[in-house]
């Protein structure tokens, strides 16, 4: 079944989803910071027998609202609700990586009564970090932009399945390949996430709730530990052979781990 383009305005910004129908419990796709909806296509396609998926780019992102005034973590939660309702999907479980793992979280502390569940794929708590905007604006500085191609693009950003998804994530204009977002929103939209931690939205998810490490994951094991002593009830994987982009990088491994937590919540 192909993708169906459905398009929902809250407070005047415009959020773009990917629906690919399906039958079974709808499933909601966050991707992270500075990606696009179409990251989940190679899971899409092995979620899609037996799931609704609705795949959004999140706002400042993708063919969403480019420069959206609020950047703020409850902004991105409100366009999840927004999405969710106006879609009208029943107790969707929250899927994100990264960023949109943390608007997932979020989402599902501040609105018990929204999510089925929630999977958090290489997410967590976040915690003070002062200097996370600068790191994140030097690392979007470092991007050659315009790329001179596709296959250029993937190549800089590690080549493989995570290099092709960032670099499909590009758009071809006045001869070269550029960003679907602008750098200062990017920077914008981790600024409250680096300004403490969020244990206490945390212990306020009421719903099954799964985290998705990376071998060489970004979270701090002592992060990791807090989480699951603050909720036990969690169910933690770790997936070999992968980095940060797990979802690029080994979809069908992660798949396997969404299929076993899916199948528990009947």
């Amino acid at each position: 079944m192909p993708w169906t383009e459905h398009t929902v305005v809250r407070d005047g910004v415009r959020l773009v989803c990917r629906d690919r129908g399906g039958p079974g419990r709808p499933l909601v796709l966050l991707h992270g910071l500075a990606g696009h909806a179409g990251e989940w296509d190679a899971l899409a396609e092995l979620l899609a027998p037996r799931h609704r998926l609705v795949a959004v780019d999140q706002r400042g992102h993708g063919a969403s609202e480019r420069r959206p005034e609020d950047v703020s973590r409850a902004a991105y939660v409100d366009d999840v609700v927004a999405v969710v309702r106006d879609l009208g999907l029943e107790r969707p479980v929250l899927i994100g990586q990264s960023l949109g793992g943390h608007t997932a979280m979020l989402t599902a502390a501040a609105h018990p009564e929204l999510p089925g569940a929630v999977v958090l794929v290489e997410a967590g708590c976040g915690g003070p970090n002062p200097g996370l905007d600068e790191h994140i604006g030097g690392w979007l500085d470092s991007w050659p932009v315009p790329f001179a191609s596709r296959e250029a693009a993937a190549a800089f950003f590690g080549g493989g399945p995570a290099g092709a998804g960032w670099a499909a994530g590009l758009v071809e204009r006045d001869g070269g390949w550029w960003p679907r977002f602008d750098r200062d929103v990017m920077v914008g939209s981790v600024t409250g996430l680096a300004r403490r931690s969020f244990h206490e939205e945390w212990d306020r998810v009421a719903c099954p709730a799964l985290l998705v490490l990376a071998r060489k994951s970004f979270l701090p094991g002592e992060e990791v530990d807090e989480m699951l002593r603050r909720l036990p009830a969690t169910h933690a994987v770790s997936v070999p052979g992968t980095g940060h982009d797990l979802h690029l990088e080994r979809p069908e491994a992660l798949y396997g781990a969404l299929s076993a937590f899916l199948e528990g919540l009947g």
